[in-house]
């Protein structure tokens, strides 16, 4: 499903009313029904208090909808406009003259935040204040009033986006946003739902279709493309029938030193569970046993060092290679590094250690094999690509790196990021039980497995970042959060590939 940005909206919205012959305010009545319909669905003519808070533009124009159809239903419904300025949109005045037609109620002015109602715990908040056409920062009065409505227990619902919220930037005050227990958003995600700085401001986010221009959606290139279920099962590369081992591929998971062998055996086990047909593993001699012993499907090759890697040799042509997982960061383990990415040609995952050395020599990254796939946490990403003011910056600065050196990137966190050049992709699954030790190395097994397989590079960090998420959420579902290991991942990534063609049979496929 496509990210559009709050320009490519507006412009939707124009292809739409010239191609459906379509007036704005019949298209906001259509949009805001839409938003009416799933509140009538859940509370079906429940006696609950309800406050609709409307802004003076469009979005408020799709508030005053909301509440023309809940009074006509029946609702107990008090209607709110926050009179922040002179200016009213035309849609606006339209749907606010409908709505003093409805009801002998008129709506409550606030021009204050003194102005500011009293509401019981029990009600229902419908913040309809700015939606995505917020562009300056809140007069302050209003501020002030949104962070009231924010202390209230109320279950809150916003329209469009928490007012508050920018689409292009972080909010100047944290708090002068509304945070929302479900955002109601039309026709295509946006951007600032998946990002750290502005993604906690609602618990929930329901994508509805307001049957806006199939064709412009399709043919307009999105800021971003948001990876579900069926956007990973199109990536999916069949098995066919007289396959055999050799036909999957031969991985090398390159990695560990003493005390952390245990992220190379992860990265493997996790390369083997998603379908390479074989496996190496290139550790320093302390690794053997341990490897050995703990999966007993991989061979092992071992440096003659004890305790580290100092010298990267192999004689066989792998198919993909991981690297960096355990490696530490000792000058040898570097020189080795170094002198391994001098001759290497092959499809490459790093990660880890294997980051951090990158980060602390530069030149190095000069020397990556096109399109090598990168997998930082945010700390590594720091040392890579230095600070960053808010996300928005991050992800500008992650794509001019992918560009200078030719790499994809993944952004690791929640909705972990792909970026390649300028194309950004983010991913629909995870949860916060996988913020545990060893789950970077399981997603780097997965995705060099994937290479393995003959996926390029893109596909198989897109691909690997889903089944690694999906595989997370199938753990938390029977365990919770607190209780997933990294191991448990591995264990369910079968069941990852099959919750992949259950849940993709029931995916909107137009978008």
């Amino acid at each position: 499903m496509k990210i559009f940005s709050a320009k490519q909206m507006q412009k939707a919205d124009h292809a739409t009313m010239q191609n459906q012959q379509l007036t704005s305010l019949e298209l906001m009545e259509r949009a805001a029904t839409q938003v009416f319909n799933i509140i009538h669905n859940k509370l079906n003519g429940a006696a609950v208090p309800i406050h609709i808070f409307c802004g003076i533009g469009n979005n408020g124009g799709d508030g005053l909808v909301v509440s023309r159809l809940l009074i006509t239903h029946g609702y107990h419904v008090k209607t709110y406009i926050v009179n922040f300025s002179e200016n009213r949109s035309k849609n606006f005045l339209a749907n606010y003259d409908r709505l003093k037609e409805t009801t002998n109620e008129w709506p409550i002015q606030l021009k204050s935040e003194e102005d500011f109602p009293e509401i019981e715990p029990q009600s229902i908040v419908i913040d309809a204040i700015f939606g995505i056409g917020l562009n300056r920062p809140l007069v302050p009065w209003v501020a002030q009033s949104i962070k009231r409505l924010n202390t209230l227990r109320c279950f809150t619902l916003s329209i469009d986006i928490p007012s508050g919220l920018y689409t292009n930037k972080v909010p100047e005050d944290a708090e002068a946003v509304i945070f929302a227990d479900i955002t109601v958003t039309f026709q295509l995600p946006k951007l600032i739902f998946f990002l750290p700085q502005t993604g906690n401001y609602t618990r929930d986010v329901q994508v509805i279709d307001i049957g806006l221009d199939r064709n412009f959606i399709v043919n307009e290139s999105g800021v971003g493309e948001l990876i579900g279920p069926y956007e990973a099962v199109s990536l999916y590369k069949n098995r066919a029938k007289f396959s055999h081992k050799g036909t999957y591929g031969h991985c090398l998971l390159i990695g560990g030193s003493y005390g952390k062998i245990g992220s190379v055996v992860l990265a493997t086990k996790a390369a083997l569970r998603t379908g390479a047909g074989l496996a190496s593993t290139y550790v320093p001699e302390c690794g053997y046993s341990i490897l050995q012993t703990a999966l007993p499907e991989a061979m092992v090759i071992t440096d003659d060092n004890e305790d580290l890697i100092e010298e990267i040799t192999f004689d066989y042509e792998p198919t993909a290679i991981g690297i960096g997982m355990g490696i530490g960061t000792h000058e040898k383990t570097i020189k080795a590094f170094e002198s391994f990415l001098n001759t290497n040609t092959h499809p490459l995952v790093i990660d880890a250690d294997g980051l951090n050395i990158l980060a602390k020599n530069p030149k190095l990254l000069k020397k990556l094999a096109p399109e090598t796939i990168l997998t930082p946490h945010p700390k590594e990403l720091e040392r890579l690509i230095r600070e960053w003011d808010d996300d928005f910056e991050k992800i500008e600065k992650v794509k001019s790196f992918s560009k200078e050196n030719n790499c994809i990137v993944i952004i690791k966190g929640a909705n972990s990021m792909v970026i390649y050049n300028d194309q950004l992709f983010v991913n629909n699954n995870g949860n916060p039980g996988m913020a545990t030790a060893g789950s970077g190395d399981v997603l780097s097994g997965i995705i060099t497995g994937l290479l393995s397989q003959g996926y390029t590079p893109l596909h198989a960090a897109i691909f690997g970042v889903y089944l690694h998420g999906s595989a997370g959420d199938l753990v938390a579902q029977k365990n919770g959060f607190e209780a997933l290991i990294a191991s448990d991942i591995i264990d369910h990534i079968g069941n990852a590939f099959l919750e992949l063609f259950k849940n993709s049979k029931n995916v909107d496929k137009n978008q």
